[in-house]
């Protein structure tokens, strides 16, 4: 995707294979500013601290910070702590977990002396991975889009609610959600996108809105509650939301408030998406509510809330009485009654068990 006009990945490694820039998303959308991360410490340190985020993205990340490690020290006690550090940056997103196996895999049987030129490589297979799996989520959901275009008769827009990020700055290239509607926009539907606002880090407000508009693609920012109201009033055609882990039968675990969409769209009969690579499936769980760890994060999050000053400067100020209590659960866990369809790489299913195995029958017991 494009940031004022020049193509970038979310990450890309030096050419030295010394270190790997990210864009800092937490200085968004405000100023664009890129960091190095050059060590373990460095790479788990901007995943906790979210300065990446969205599933792909930090399992892409995750696959860099343990080839940062082997360039530090590939013994197998090297690997071992790497691994187990990165795991414990974020306990939601099933992807980390995925893209440390796949390097632990492949790293393990080797001699110490290999590992650290063939953990960047898998590194980079990795990243390749998600934009060709993201590409394909895109072509496919595309299809859903002009349906709804055609249902309209190919006039006006298809409006689109989706909620937190899970465009490109989620994964490394493409995106989930905003995959089909970029496919969509740039193949000449007509789209709008109602952009929840998504608090308490305000992901749709401050990422999905400047992706959305370094794209070209029309949208407008509503407050989390508005979507109900803008559906029951017939102005939302479809929603699309991402995931960070979904089970074998289709629970889908994103975002907080995602459930609260997805009961809103139920209610107006408005499809609900959810667009979904592969590797966010954990398919040794089945029961989402009962076996999905739920991150709960700092609750400053929600006391206090980052902005641009009428001066120029970016602040932070508090918006809760001092003294008030705060919980901040990060994701909630949308009943796979709930979804219409899932859209994934290997095509559209829907959001039980045998439409998954039909997409994915190696993995059928």
């Amino acid at each position: 995707m494009k940031i004022n006009g020049v193509p970038y990945r979310t990450i890309w490694p030096s050419a030295d294979r010394r270190s790997v820039t990210i864009i800092d998303q937490t200085r968004l959308p405000h100023e664009f500013v890129t960091r190095s991360l050059a060590n373990l410490d460095q790479a788990a340190h901007a995943i906790k601290a979210m300065q990446v985020r969205g599933a792909p993205l930090i399992g892409a990340t995750a696959a860099y910070g343990l080839a940062l490690a082997m360039n530090a020290d590939p013994s197998d006690a090297g690997l071992k702590t790497a691994y187990d550090r990165l795991l414990a940056t974020r306990p939601t997103a099933v992807n980390l977990r995925w893209a440390l196996d796949a390097m632990q895999t492949g790293l393990t049987p080797l001699p110490p002396a290999q590992r650290a030129l063939t953990a960047w490589q898998r590194a980079a297979a990795l990243c390749d991975e998600d934009v060709a799996i993201n590409e394909a989520i895109g072509r496919h959901g595309k299809s859903l889009i002009a349906q709804a275009w055609e249902r309209k008769g190919c006039q006006g827009s298809v409006n689109i609610l989706t909620h937190c990020n899970a465009g490109w700055l989620a994964t490394v290239d493409w995106g989930t959600a905003l995959a089909p509607i970029y496919a969509a926009h740039d193949g000449g539907i007509p789209v709008h996108v109602w952009v929840d606002e998504t608090r308490p880090r305000n992901q749709g407000a401050s990422l999905t809105a400047w992706e959305l508009g370094q794209h070209g693609v029309p949208h407008t920012v509503i407050a989390d509650n508005a979507g109900g109201h803008y559906m029951q009033h017939h102005r939302v055609d479809l929603a699309i939301v991402g995931t960070d882990r979904t089970t074998a039968s289709g629970d889908v675990c994103n975002k907080i408030g995602t459930y609260l969409k997805a009961l809103a769209a139920f209610d107006n009969k408005v499809p609900f998406y959810v667009a979904l690579p592969s590797p966010t499936i954990d398919w040794t769980i089945s029961d989402g509510l009962v076996q999905i760890p739920i991150e709960e994060r700092a609750g400053d999050e929600v006391s206090h809330i980052p902005g641009l000053a009428e001066d120029g400067r970016i602040t932070r100020v508090q918006v809760t009485p001092k003294g008030s209590a705060v919980a901040n659960p990060a994701f909630d866990v949308t009943p796979a009654r709930l979804v219409t369809a899932l859209v994934t790489e290997r095509g559209i299913c829907p959001a039980t068990p045998e439409g998954l195995r039909a997409l994915f029958p190696e993995k059928a017991p």
